[in-house]
């Protein structure tokens, strides 16, 4: 009989290990990749999976996720990231692909205390059980520190194959690798812009401002340079060409919640940032976005730069401190 499992797989080394250490007892395994608005890395994701030689899906976030990251009932670590609450998540959505594969469990390259916020031994039980899977849900890089699972019990995994590593060592990990024979060490990454410090600090300034915002306000932190007018508004300014680019495709996808508007500037003469304005849009707004582009271009002397504006209003072409149709 053919054993199947579910695996989470983020491409990143404790994963990859996992997966191994299930195929080397026989077990046929299946990837999920879970993508969120938040995390990177996806090519290593597919790169890992051609190594294993397994299936690989991309299971992305539904909208509910976001209000994880508004509102983790288990708190945000040190940035924004609702880690504990975040894996509840994923492990459910890998609950239900295993029910629905009819495979014997998931398993997740977790290692006991490598992370502080969700890797404690009462975390990884708390996941499991708010995630429905309880001791379907196997750890094999630490199975032997964590109570016998359903898996072991009935004797699809042997556990004396699977190991218990703990802490953030990374030495002892690498050399399983390498005695299992594979060839790519991926380098340690989290892979969620949620955990890096100004990434966080952006998302803490949205939700303060505007607790319900939607998919495209979490987007739009990705991008650029943020600087805050007043509560209600604020403006994002391209740092190279590709984010100016990106602003642009920004405000054509754009469709305004609760009544918010937004514009877009570009230099129409001179070599600078684009910028969006996104709140309320106002001549006070417009000169200080207009300002900001300023600050952030190389001007000539004597020069009297043009800002083109775009916004529901229409179009117009606006220089700063004053404003002339287009």
């Amino acid at each position: 009989m053919t054993v199947r499992a579910v695996a989470l797989l983020s491409g990143g080394l404790d994963s990859m290990l996992a997966i191994r250490l299930l195929q080397e007892q026989g077990v046929e395994v299946e990837a999920l990749n879970f993508r969120t608005t938040f995390t990177c890395c996806q090519d290593q994701a597919a790169e890992a999976a051609a190594e294993l030689g397994v299936r690989l899906s991309v299971v992305a976030e539904q909208d509910d996720y976001l209000e994880i990251v508004r509102k983790p009932r288990h708190g945000y670590g040190r940035g924004a990231n609702p880690c504990i609450d975040c894996r509840i998540y994923m492990f459910r959505l890998a609950g239900q692909w295993m029910r629905e594969t009819g495979a014997a469990m998931v398993i997740s390259g977790e290692v006991v205390g490598q992370r502080m916020m969700s890797q404690k031994k009462r975390d990884l039980a708390l996941v499991a059980h708010r995630a429905r899977l309880d001791d379907r849900l196997l750890r094999p890089l630490s199975a032997k520190l964590l109570p016998v699972t359903t898996p072991e019990r009935e004797k699809l995994v042997d556990r004396e194959k699977l190991y218990g590593f703990s802490g953030r060592g990374r030495g002892p990990l690498i050399a399983l690798a390498r005695e299992l024979g594979l060839k790519r060490i991926p380098q340690p990454s989290n892979g969620c812009a949620l955990t890096e410090p100004g990434f966080a600090a952006k998302v803490h300034d949205l939700l303060g401002s505007d607790p319900a915002a939607d998919r495209w306000q979490f987007e739009l932190l990705k991008i650029g340079r943020h600087v805050r007018f007043d509560g209600t508004t604020k403006v994002v300014l391209g740092r190279r060409a590709e984010e100016n680019e990106q602003l642009i495709h920004q405000y054509e996808r754009y469709t305004s919640p609760r009544g918010q508007a937004i514009a877009l500037l570009t230099p129409d003469d001179f070599l600078g940032p684009s910028a969006l304005v996104v709140g309320h849009v106002t001549e006070p707004t417009l000169d200080f976005a207009g300002g900001q582009i300023l600050k952030h271009s190389r001007l000539v002397d004597g020069a009297d730069p043009s800002i083109v504006v775009r916004s529901q209003a229409g179009r117009m072409l606006r220089r700063i401190g004053a404003t002339v149709s287009g």
